[in-house]
């Protein structure tokens, strides 16, 4: 009987996880360049920042509907960087780290890609 009831239990738990998973208010977006997020209105959405340059390029974002998390990233092309580090403002205690509205920001020169995710 105690092996039918923890069978039953692990069952509902597995099936409890499994449904979380499919049926998740997590979305994860995919835009080639600025138009295309301009097209979805995801800045107006507030999904991606109002900064984003023009060059921007292989454009991503994820959302989740329900813990209101979000983070994304885009690359640029090298002379629009001068642009968008004008617009930013370094976190004070946060290595490498900036803000701009709800957002914040890390540059990796190297690679020409920002990574944003919206502030706690």
């Amino acid at each position: 009987m105690k092996k039918i009831i923890i069978a039953m239990l692990l069952f509902f738990v597995a099936v409890f996880f499994m449904l979380k998973y499919y049926f998740s208010d997590t979305l994860i977006n995919k835009y080639s360049d600025t138009a295309s997020v301009k097209e979805d209105k995801a800045i107006k959405n507030g999904w991606v920042p109002a900064l984003l340059p023009d060059s921007a390029y292989d454009i991503e974002e994820t959302h989740d509907m329900d813990t209101n998390q979000l983070f994304g990233r885009f690359y640029y092309k090298e002379r629009d960087e001068a642009v968008i580090v004008q617009k930013l403002a370094p976190v004070p205690d946060m290595n490498q780290t900036y803000e701009w509205g709800n957002f914040l920001f890390r540059i990796n020169k190297e690679k020409n890609e920002v990574r944003y995710r919206n502030k706690p």
